[in-house]
């Protein structure tokens, strides 16, 4: 069946991606190499100088708060960007300053947590300024950061103003690029030269590691017990535990001892720097998550069973599925719910988790330690569907019972049908599906469901894509 259906696709045209996926054997993925995170850009500055109307001009589109007052962009916000054929994640950041309180205190720390978290620098100065104490003092925070920078003058509309850039050589950071942001004036030079110094994959993230140990990241929300588990898992106080939200600071890597294999095991309260966080926690909970997951291979999240579920609970579960790494939920606090807890719990699963019934769920106490071990069953199972590949052969076979019992619905007088499926590769599982027409999102869910319920894939994501193909023209 498998060859009569690949013989059957030399009449459709197809590109030489589509044949390097039809020739693959199945003994290794196409996208198998070492896999990581996008090189990031940070784009840094002390406030009003334009940051956000130059991010907007490099991806293209008015996302970015702009206003013409200082310190508008409070946060550290990631945007996903492409310059001459290089991807990346472009990351802008509120107003730099030095010895500030309050709100101004928080901007300047999201600063240098994007600087310490980015692979290059885009140091943005006002040219019609000059350099001022503030922006001496950014320079100092970059030098220490050793991360390579390109260093851009901005609001220079003419050449009257490129006088005032060359001035910038002051600074010590080499060739000031003269910029008007505004009117994407030399933005092109500017770019050209930040995206040279990226690397293919983020050195801050690091490649999805292979070989030793499973890596597992620890997720959950702020003061969810998540050092508690990695203390009772490791048999000792290796981590402050502390009622107040957010005590935990650095990550920490730990190799447990757990079902008779060492795991290693990140608590991931903490990023690299020591920052005081006052305020923000959800902020700062979303960047630990990321920088945790670029470098694990499955998450364990972590969910309070004694409190209603909370949004800030499904956003890092939906950043465990989107990141595509394998998924275990484990309740916690089970010893302190009751029968009526439990039902409304349940209640809660079924409405607020309903995208995610493939996740193992284990309800454990990290406080008294009771059934963390029946983390290892589910972190093996996850594991083992995340690096599972069907053969062509079965999936095939598989994929002409389903549409022979359920076809695609007829649209605008044509069905779509299925050509030829093949899982391109694992970690997590990923299918393309040759079609004659667009399948739609609903029937691409059905798909979905019916491979889950005749393979497995308990605790992994897996995606579908279609690739839609017309006949050659005879």
């Amino acid at each position: 069946m498998e060859a009569a259906l690949r013989s059957g696709l030399e009449d459709y045209d197809l590109s030489e991606e589509d044949a390097a996926l039809l020739s693959d054997d199945g003994s290794g993925d196409l996208d198998d190499g070492p896999r990581g995170p996008l090189p990031v850009l940070a784009v840094v500055g002390r406030p009003n100088v334009g940051k956000s109307t130059l991010v907007n001009r490099i991806i293209g589109r008015r996302e970015a708060v702009v206003e013409d007052v200082p310190g508008v962009t409070r946060d550290r916000v990631s945007y996903p960007a492409t310059w001459a054929g290089r991807d990346f994640t472009l990351v802008d950041t509120g107003g730099w300053e030095k010895n500030v309180e309050g709100m101004a205190a928080r901007v300047a720390e999201q600063a240098e947590i994007a600087v310490e978290l980015a692979d290059a620098v885009v140091f943005v100065v006002d040219a019609t300024v000059g350099a001022t104490a503030t922006d001496e003092q950014v320079v100092r925070l970059l030098r220490r950061s050793k991360r390579p920078v390109v260093l851009v003058a901005n609001k220079v509309d003419g050449p009257r103003q490129e006088a005032d850039a060359t001035e910038l050589w002051s600074l010590g950071l080499g060739e000031p690029y003269p910029v008007s942001a505004l009117h994407g004036r030399g933005t092109g030079d500017a770019l050209d030269a930040a995206v040279k110094l990226l690397p293919e994959v983020s050195a801050v993230g690091g490649a999805l590691p292979t070989g030793g140990p499973r890596r597992v990241a620890l997720l959950g929300r702020p003061n969810v017990g998540k050092s508690s588990m990695l203390n009772k898992l490791a048999g000792s106080e290796r981590v402050v535990v502390h009622p107040t939200a957010g005590t935990t600071r650095d990550p920490v890597d730990e190799m447990i001892e757990l079902g008779g294999r060492t795991w290693r095991f990140v608590d991931t309260a903490g990023i690299r720097r020591r920052v005081h966080l006052t305020k923000g926690a959800d902020f700062y909970a979303s960047l630990r998550t990321q920088a945790a997951l670029e470098k694990a291979e499955v998450a364990v999240v972590l969910l309070d069973s004694s409190a209603p579920l909370t949004e800030q609970d499904i956003r890092i579960v939906t950043t465990v599925v989107e990141s595509g790494r394998a998924l275990v939920l484990a309740y916690n606090k089970w010893d302190l719910t009751d029968e009526e807890r439990r039902h409304y719990l349940e209640r809660e699963i079924e409405k607020e988790l309903v995208q995610t019934p493939w996740a193992p769920r284990v309800n454990v106490s990290a406080m008294t330690g009771r059934h963390l071990e029946r983390l290892v069953p589910a972190l093996d199972t996850a594991l083992e569907s995340w690096d599972s590949r069907i053969p062509t052969g079965r999936l095939n076979s598989f994929l002409g019972t389903v549409v022979a019992a359920h076809p695609h619905p007829v649209r605008g007088g044509k069905q779509p049908r299925i050509l030829f499926g093949t899982q391109a590769s694992t970690r997590p599982p990923r299918f393309v599906l040759f079609a004659s027409g667009f399948l739609e999102a609903g029937y691409r869910r059905f798909l979905e469901r019916r491979l889950r319920e005749e393979f497995g894939f308990e605790g992994t994501p897996i995606e579908v894509s279609v690739r839609v193909r017309e006949k050659r023209k005879r």
